[in-house]
């Protein structure tokens, strides 16, 4: 796929369950630890890990004992506008 056009779904939870076992393997957990620390059953985090299907409260979840929760929050977050010049801030405001 080209890379200037955005992920698909797909392509998003593939990439998705890729970084969190990374994740989850770079700070030495096994599945069933992640699982018993998360409160996520063992079987949906290996659905995750192994068809990226997962629930969004799982996946919060697991974010939470992977120290990436954070990131969730600016998921939806508008880009500022960056102007140039005053006379653009003006043309904006129109």
């Amino acid at each position: 796929m080209l890379s200037f056009l955005p992920p698909t779904p797909s392509e998003m939870m593939e990439t998705l369950k890729s970084k969190f076992k990374q994740r989850r393997k770079a700070q030495g957990y096994t599945q069933s630890e992640l699982a018993s620390r998360s409160g996520v059953s063992l079987g949906s985090l290996k659905r995750f890990e192994r068809f990226g299907q997962i629930s969004l409260e799982s996946l919060l979840k697991l974010a939470l004992v992977l120290e990436c929760l954070g990131e969730f929050g600016e998921v939806c977050e508008g880009k500022e506008e960056e102007f140039g010049s005053i006379d653009e801030v003006l043309k904006s405001a129109k």
